[in-house]
């Protein structure tokens, strides 16, 4: 029972990466209809950058959390009116086509200034110890990327579905010709949410920073299986994406301790199976038939 309880933990830390990275993933394919390729990449940098900033000039994780994910707002609000605008009126394979091309680039980019290897990233000396929770210990730093993730998710989903801003932003998002046609002024919110979503990208790369290695590669290993997360959970669906993220990080880890031959193919298994009962994913919104 206490391995089992281990490792539904060790599941539930793993999904709150795919949790944050989804949110981010479902937020700008709901406002935008773009798949943002990039959105790996802008993960690594949110680990470089906690990286850079404490090995360059001393800032702190605590500082980090919020001062890398502020500079990936700008960056991401930058990208989105230089280059993401100009293309929204086309097909969106041009648009897939772009941010899989900006993966590139700034992966060799920091390649090229940083090599190959790992670097490490310490532990705040704050949460370097470990947790009680009955019947075992568990490290504290997991404990809180956990609540973090669970806080965040929580907070992003009252703010859409409690405010006045987040019924506009989901107005925008499901119904955009409507919203328009009621006076909405669509296209000015369009900038924030993507900046937003890479921004969620930024922090869930900060918040990884201590836990994996830091490396330019670490962004790509991870959004494939974000995508499949987003896949079951409903293109579009935040609360569907943040659910399947979490969900799908229980099922690996208990793959890993049940059926460990299985455990990387799981999550595509389930995709599969999500997509031929309801091909719109679990919480996605069905396609009215022309």
């Amino acid at each position: 029972m206490t391995s089992f309880l281990q490792q539904c933990f060790n599941g539930l830390v793993g999904g709150a990466f795919y949790a944050l990275l989804a949110l981010g993933l479902a937020v700008i394919f709901g406002m935008l209809g773009v798949v943002n390729f990039a959105h790996g990449a802008f993960f690594m940098l949110g680990a470089f950058g906690a990286y850079v900033l404490l090995t360059g000039v001393g800032v702190p994780f605590w500082a980090a959390l919020v001062a890398v994910p502020a500079m990936l707002f700008v960056a991401g609000a930058v990208l989105e009116r230089t280059l993401i605008r100009h293309l929204a009126p086309l097909d969106p394979l041009y648009n897939f086509l772009l941010t899989f091309g900006l993966t590139l680039v700034l992966q060799d980019a920091v390649k090229r200034e940083y090599g190959v290897q790992s670097q490490p990233y310490p532990r705040p000396a704050e949460l370097s110890g470990s947790v009680n929770l009955g019947l075992f210990d568990y490290p504290a730093y997991q404990v809180f990327v956990l609540a973090a993730a669970v806080v965040l998710c929580a907070a992003v989903w009252l703010v859409l579905t409690r405010t006045r801003v987040g019924m506009v932003v989901r107005a925008a998002t499901e119904r955009p010709e409507l919203s328009r046609a009621l006076g909405v002024n669509v296209g000015r919110w369009v900038t924030p949410v993507f900046a937003f979503g890479v921004a969620l990208a930024g922090l869930a790369g900060v918040l990884a920073a201590p836990m994996r290695a830091v490396n330019p590669l670490m962004g790509a290993d991870l959004i494939i299986a974000v995508f499949a997360v987003v896949v079951i959970g409903g293109l579009g669906s935040v609360f569907g994406s943040v659910l399947a993220g979490f969900a799908i990080g229980l099922v690996q880890a208990l793959g890993n301790l049940y059926v460990p031959a299985l455990s990387q193919t799981l999550i595509f298994i389930i995709m599969a199976g999500v997509l031929l009962w309801r091909p719109a994913g679990l919480f996605g919104r069905e396609e009215a038939p022309a």
